[in-house]
């Protein structure tokens, strides 16, 4: 399935829906998505071992995946010359973190919490995802 032609929007949905599966896969359990507040949005809240994780997910397109098999020591792979972690700087990180604390006192929770990051490469070609999880960004 060539995904090429998806709006930016569906990218970042269809990232998100990665992002979800993969933390499912990894023992987390998914309390909430999309979370809007003044203070910024919450992509995925999951929790897991009694730890809450405010997921900041970003997303993109690529023709290969960075660090793919075709890849070698002398010859890097195409990172299509942006990388999603770019946007995760210590504003967009700041600003999920206060989010994260009014979430924290909206519901009560009295346990850990963090901040989490997941990058998500989808390949144009066939849609295939490639992860990276990043725990405890702040």
């Amino acid at each position: 399935m060539d995904i090429s032609s998806l709006p930016r929007k569906e990218v970042g949905n269809l990232g998100e829906r990665v992002a979800v599966e993969y933390l499912k896969r990894h023992g987390f359990s998914i309390r909430d998505r999309n979370v809007a507040r003044k203070t910024g949005e919450l992509d995925i809240i999951a929790e897991k071992e009694d730890t809450l994780h405010f997921v900041e997910v970003k997303t993109n397109l690529v023709d290969e995946f960075p660090h793919s098999a075709e890849a070698s020591r002398d010859k890097p792979a195409d990172y299509d010359i942006y990388d999603p972690s770019l946007n995760l700087h210590e504003a967009k990180i700041r600003k999920v973190a206060r989010t994260g604390e009014w979430y924290v006192l909206e519901k009560g929770w009295e346990g850990d919490w963090q901040v989490d990051g997941i990058l998500v490469w989808l390949r144009r070609s066939d849609g295939r995802a490639l992860v990276s999880y990043l725990p405890q960004i702040v």
